[in-house]
Order: C-alpha cells, then sequence, then structure tokens
C-alpha cells in the first residue's frame, strides 16, 4: 500500500511583494513542473510488542541529493528526533508532524485502532523534484550541449543536483542549491502532506470533483500552509502554497492571524489540539478562477546566476517601508493599479476571445508573427481593434509594473531587477510575438518569464538560447494537487517534455 501524491510549481505574474498585504492580489500561474512525494509504510507487518512503543520511524529519502534521513517520531507528542543522517529537511518534518497531528485530530473513535497500526508500521516517505524545479545548465555544458530545451529534454527524470559552491556570488546570497524559482519547497511540502492526509485516511483525492473534493483540498491548503510557514519560521502571503494545493488564481493572501496564533498556543497545548484549532479556524484567503486567454503560452529562461533569497529580499523591502513610508506608499499604490490593469486587459482578452473567436485567433496569428510596433497594422475592423488595443494595454501595464518593481529594488537597494535582467527583458518584449515578460515573484536571478502569441516561443527560445539563456520546459498548467497512478521513475515524466513543441 503506498500513496503518490504530486503538486506543481508556480510562477507569480503579478503582485510580487504586494501580496504580502490584504487585499492586495497576485496571479499566479501554476505549471508542469510537479513535486512528488510517495508515501509507504516502512515496516510490512506489525511485531506483537509494537502495541507498547511510544514512537515510531521514518525514513525520508531524496534521491537527487542522494541523502537519506531516519527519525524517531514520538506518538504521544508527535515530535522528530533525528537517529542518521547529516541533512535534515525541516519543510518535510513539519509536513509530517502537521499532517499526522491531522489525522489524529479528525479521526472517528471506530478508525483510532486502524489509525494507530499506520502509525506503527512507520513511514517510508520518497520525494522527487521535475526537473524544471533546478538548474541543469552546468551538466548542460560539461555534456558538451547547447542552452536549449532540447538538451534538458534529453537529461534523465529527476537529474542529481547539483550544489552552488559557497563562495560564490557574497555570502547568503544564493540557496544552497541552483533553483528556477518555481517554489520547490511550497510544492514539496504539499505533495508530501496530501499524500499523509490520503495515506492516513482523512482525505480522499481520487475523485477530482464536487463539493466533498473541494473540502479535501481545502484541508490540504491548511495544513499545508501551515506547516510550511512553520518550517520557513514566519507567516508568508502563502501564494507559493495556495497553487501547489488549487492550481493556477488570482490570490488575496489569509489573515496571518490564523497562523501566529497557532504559533502561540504550540507553547501551552499539545500540536493534535493546535491543528485541530487551525483547522477550524477563520481562513478568509481569497481565490478568483484565473489563466492565461488562448492561444497564449508561458515561456520561462534561465539566465544561470543560480537564484535569489526570497526572504532577504522582502526583508529589505519591509526595511525600506519603515524607512520612507510616504514614497514606498505611492510606490505600491502605482504598482497596485498596474498589476489590476494587467489583470483587467487579460480578462478583456479571453472575453474577446470567447465572443468572437475567429476573429481573435486571426489577430493573434497576425501578432505572433510580427513586431509589437506592426500589430495594430492587421487591425482593420472594430473587434481587431479592440484586441490589438487590449494588448497593447496589457503590454504598457507590465512595462509599468517592472518601472515600480525596478524602482523600488533600487530604493531597497536589492536587486529587484537587474541591469542584466533589464537588458534581456526589454530585448524579450520586442520579439515578434512576445506580449509580456518580466521577473516573476520576488524578482532577481530567478529565471525570467515571458508569456507569447500562438507559436511564436519558438523564436524566442532560440533568441534566448543566443543570449546564453536557457529556456526551460515550463508551461502553464492549471491543476493543483492531485494523486498519481504509478511511481513517477517508471512512468519515466520529464516535466514538460509531451507539451513542449521542438522545432
Amino acid at each position: 500500500m503506498s500513496v503518490i501524491a504530486s503538486a506543481p510549481g508556480k510562477v507569480l505574474i503579478t503582485g510580487g511583494y504586494l501580496v504580502l498585504e490584504r487585499p492586495n492580489a497576485g496571479i499566479v500561474l501554476s505549471t508542469n513542473a510537479r513535486f512528488y512525494a510517495i508515501v509507504k509504510p516502512l515496516y510490512d507487518e506489525l511485531r506483537p510488542e509494537c502495541w507498547l512503543w511510544s514512537w515510531t520511524d521514518l525514513k525520508l529519502t531524496s534521491p537527487q541529493m542522494n541523502r537519506e534521513t531516519t527519525y524517531k517520531m514520538s506518538l504521544k507528542h508527535l515530535t522528530l528526533q533525528c537517529t542518521s543522517g547529516e541533512t535534515r529537511n525541516p519543510f518535510v518534518e513539519y509536513a509530517v508532524q502537521y499532517a499526522v497531528a491531522a489525522a489524529c485530530a479528525t479521526v472517528d473513535n471506530d478508525k483510532k485502532d486502524q489509525l494507530q497500526k499506520l502509525l506503527l508500521r512507520g513511514f517510508d516517505i520518497t520525494i522527487l523534484g521535475g526537473n524544471d524545479f533546478y538548474s541543469y545548465r552546468n551538466q548542460i555544458e560539461a555534456l558538451g550541449l547547447p542552452l536549449t530545451p532540447e538538451s534538458l529534454a534529453s537529461l534523465p527524470p529527476f537529474t542529481s543536483i547539483t550544489f552552488n559552491s559557497e563562495e560564490s556570488n557574497g555570502q547568503n546570497s544564493r540557496p544552497e542549491v541552483a533553483k528556477t524559482g518555481l517554489g520547490s519547497s511550497a510544492a514539496m511540502t504539499t505533495a508530501v502532506v496530501a499524500a499523509l492526509l490520503n495515506y492516513l485516511g482523512v482525505v480522499d483525492l481520487s475523485s477530482y470533483s464536487g463539493a466533498q473534493h473541494q473540502e479535501n483540498l481545502d484541508v490540504v491548503h491548511i495544513v499545508a500552509q501551515t506547516a510550511h510557514c512553520m518550517a520557513q519560521g514566519k507567516v508568508g502571503s502563502g501564494f507559493d502554497v495556495s497553487s501547489a494545493v488549487y492550481g493556477s488564481h488570482r490570490y488575496v493572501r489569509f489573515s496571518p492571524e490564523v497562523i501566529s496564533s497557532a504559533q502561540n498556543a504550540l507553547r501551552a497545548l499539545p500540536l493534535e489540539e493546535v491543528v485541530a484549532d487551525i483547522l477550524k479556524g477563520k481562513w478568509d484567503h481569497e481565490r478568483t478562477k484565473f489563466s492565461l486567454p488562448p492561444l497564449m503560452n508561458l515561456l520561462l529562461g534561465e539566465p544561470g546566476t543560480g537564484g535569489s533569497s526570497t526572504p532577504s529580499m522582502v526583508g529589505a523591502v519591509k526595511n525600506w517601508q519603515k524607512s520612507d513610508p510616504q514614497k514606498s506608499l505611492d510606490t505600491w499604490k502605482q504598482l497596485s493599479e498596474a498589476n489590476m490593469t494587467l489583470e483587467a486587459q487579460l480578462n478583456l482578452l479571453s472575453k474577446l476571445a470567447e465572443q468572437h473567436w475567429e476573429t481573435y485567433k486571426g489577430v493573434i496569428y497576425y501578432c505572433s508573427l510580427n513586431q509589437p510596433e506592426k500589430w495594430i497594422e492587421q487591425a482593420s475592423e472594430a473587434i481587431s481593434q479592440e484586441i490589438v488595443k487590449a494588448l497593447f494595454g496589457a503590454r504598457e501595464a507590465m512595462l509599468n509594473i517592472r518601472r515600480h518593481m525596478k524602482f523600488m529594488g533600487l530604493a531597497a537597494g536589492i536587486p529587484i531587477e537587474p541591469e542584466s535582467q533589464t537588458e534581456l527583458l526589454d530585448a524579450t518584449m520586442n520579439m515578434p510575438g512576445v506580449l509580456l515578460a518580466g521577473v516573476p515573484g520576488a524578482g532577481g536571478f530567478d529565471a525570467v518569464f515571458a508569456v507569447t502569441l500562438g507559436d511564436s516561443g519558438n523564436n524566442l527560445t532560440k533568441a534566448w538560447s543566443s543570449h546564453n539563456v536557457l529556456a526551460l520546459l515550463v508551461r502553464e498548467d492549471p491543476r493543483g494537487v492531485c494523486i498519481e497512478n504509478a511511481d513517477p521513475r517508471t512512468n519515466q515524466i520529464t516535466s514538460g517534455i509531451s507539451s513542449v513543441r521542438i522545432e
């Protein structure tokens, strides 16, 4: 008996920094890059004396990092004690503790024995991240291959990960592993929580529709969100966990008190009671359906600088807000207006596509072959003009977002849109068929994103390659967390290969 769950990585295309505060919204797109968690019992059979045990065993394996860690878990306090392995994974540790606490808090009396048996058999957990979460530039270059999606696609699924050298780029400026910024910790936490909650009978994620499924997703979201915040040591905005659970949407954060009150309660109450309260708490986050308009594609390009530390960048922006409250307030207001404008233009394009499909399709096809300054030439009739006007409205809003984000970075003394990224993004937005380009989320040196029209992404990947930028296999995929039928390694899943058109 094993359960395999997967959860997607994300790209925040609007709402960077603003999404930290209610009621600001962010548009977050989930992707076809997925994190997998495989949960099965550590022991096939229960020994007769096991009912006397006050602890159980846990083995955590991460094949890509060549790591294995074992723990003892107290069945009374739900605490974990590491028994072997040099490196601990706080995200998985909290995911296990909070998922087991949720099971203990919600189990019916007649099923307590069944839950106890599952706990006593221990947990064997394997975590696997799709290749798109990590940078494989070094491996590709070492193999003498060009920086193209074809080279990425030639790597085996779940290829071993290389570690950043400590001395590069200054102290604490880069994470241990070179990542692409897709939210690996949130996707990993969500996959582990979903697999465990399903394994322990708290939820059933095998059906994909109806009110019951929505309620199950809500439970996964609450537990994963709490575990992720505890692992980070702070209550973040939560958009990354939300998209890992629910897929693409427009997001407004929950009130931080729903988790911070739980953090305080842990000093006095058992974890099981705290989690029971969290599950009953007032979760006031907002989710509105959103996806890119038809015939538009999300592309990500990795510039090869090894990623940035989001928490330290957020801290710098908060310090700037305190030191210059009026200027920061003005900037946030302008940024918020630009975000709302972009969202409105994209929603308008979706509506125009629905109402005037043939005209919309023709305009997008023409624009996909031409540079932006020529788009207006195609708009001869009123509907065509409206579509082109919305396309230009979206571009203008994105340029405003970038301008305000860059100013904010300069004022806060951090590289939200570094000069190297500015040059790359300007060149990208001038390419035929490119609607938008920007730095996602908190910005920095993570992968940049572009939204392209029709099939123009193929030309963009070639242009990026000539600029030493590796186009990833990532595309938007609106699905959230789900249960898988088989071990992804035996399925030979390589994230995104099936949906990428390589010419």
